[in-house]
């Protein structure tokens, strides 16, 4: 339950590399606009593939950083430290040298730098060479992109790398929230980061069989969450930082405050690697609801995990009426995964910047290309518009991941 002693935590900067834009405001407005960035792959593989779809990010490290930067960063710290860098200016953040021990850096991702790893191994079996690029194993860590940050900023506080599949950026950020809760930070940079696709991720991905078929009519309709037509998910890639601070030392510096998150909760299905569970989902909503020491009835909106596969998304519907009982056929709840597809490791923050824009501008991002709904998917999933609502308090985010890792955020309007 809350405890009155423990600290508030806001959110004051947010950064966003994705495949519907690389701001904060170009993100949410083609969100509210129900627009799609799922395309044919732009890559020299595509006749390779069985699932020539993908949502791709319009970036290019070569316009942000310089050549000695980019030896040393594989794409997926080049999308960390550009959003990390954005939120800082959106959060107008300064620290001291004493601040800088007590600022730290929790970044989740699924894949790390699979680029780097993808280019060592065509060199190596492909084309016959004995000798990798110096750096492949500092661009290609897990721990990279959380480094690279770290550095940047001269952070001294804990930087550590969450890789929990799906669920990886949530859980970075509710674990960066609970640092300064505790006391043990008072800021911290929190989100997720992906750069996975590559010939070989996209291969082992066909070889799991959860990938969409292509639309159709349009690609760029392929992913379908909780519609009865839906066929699978949409790879995707980017990233999202987060500014976390504590609530009194925002305040004092005269910071914008976007919202606080008041719950988290994290749960294991303890079950099965790929196939989610009802329970699980549950228990990860309950403990944040918990955490936020909220009714169900206060959550006004959920941004669902909503992968568009069969599995998911009757088995989050069932663990929103598990939870919420009758409140959930009042609920409004999405998925923007319809329109950016699936960032692995990378999708909690990214969704988690719909939720607060959400909570900020008082707009409900529509679930897309959803005509007739699955039967076992019967709540109210703002399909195909925008909505406009007057007051949002409280919204919740969820994440939900291979190997049975939940992650639940709850933000709420800072009163």
């Amino acid at each position: 339950m809350a405890n009155s002693h423990l600290r508030r935590v806001v959110i004051t900067g947010i950064g966003i590399v994705s495949p519907l834009g690389n701001t904060p405001d170009e993100f949410f407005s083609n969100i509210t606009q129900g627009k799609s960035g799922i395309g044919l792959i732009k890559a020299d593989f595509i006749d390779l593939l069985d699932c020539k779809i993908a949502a791709q990010a319009d970036f290019d490290g070569a316009q942000h950083f310089t050549k000695q930067q980019l030896a040393l960063m594989d794409r997926v710290s080049q999308f960390a430290l550009y959003s990390a860098q954005q939120a800082a200016i959106d959060a107008n953040l300064t620290l001291s040298n004493d601040d800088l021990n007590r600022t730290g850096c929790y970044i989740g991702t699924g894949m790390g730098g699979a680029s780097s790893t993808e280019e060592g191994y065509v060199r190596l079996y492909k084309e016959n060479q004995n000798r990798l690029k110096p750096f492949t194993v500092l661009m290609a860590m897990n721990g990279a992109a959380g480094s690279q940050i770290a550095m940047h900023f001269q952070l001294c506080g804990p930087n550590l790398t969450f890789t929990t599949a799906c669920s990886s950026s949530t859980i970075a950020v509710g674990e960066a929230y609970r640092q300064i809760q505790q006391g043990h930070c008072d800021v911290m940079f929190a989100g997720g980061t992906e750069a996975l696709l590559t010939f070989g991720t996209i291969k082992a991905w066909e070889a799991l069989r959860t990938l969409a078929k292509p639309d159709e009519i349009d690609p760029a309709f392929s992913s379908k969450p909780f519609s009865k037509n839906r066929t699978g998910l949409v790879l995707g890639e980017g990233a999202a930082v987060f500014i976390l601070e504590d609530l009194e030392r925002a305040k004092a510096r005269g910071a914008k405050i976007y919202a606080e998150i008041t719950g988290y909760g994290t749960t294991n299905d303890g079950a099965h690697i790929t196939q989610p569970s009802v329970n699980g989902q549950a228990r990860a909503m309950q403990a944040a609801l918990n955490n936020a020491n909220l009714t169900p009835e206060k959550i006004g909106y959920i941004n669902a995990h909503g992968t568009s596969t069969q599995l998911n998304d009757v088995t989050e519907t069932a663990a929103i009426k598990q939870v919420f009982g009758e409140h959930a056929y009042k609920m409004p709840v999405s998925s923007t995964k319809s329109m950016h597809g699936h960032l692995m490791g990378a999708a909690g923050a990214v969704e988690l910047v719909a939720t607060t824009r959400a909570l900020t501008d008082n707009i409900l991002p529509p679930t897309m290309h959803l005509d007739e709904a699955d039967p076992e998917c019967d709540l109210d999933y703002v399909p195909n518009k925008a909505r406009k609502v007057e007051s949002l308090q409280h919204a919740m985010s969820n994440s939900f991941a291979f190997g049975g890792t939940s992650g639940v955020l709850i933000l709420s309007k800072i009163d």
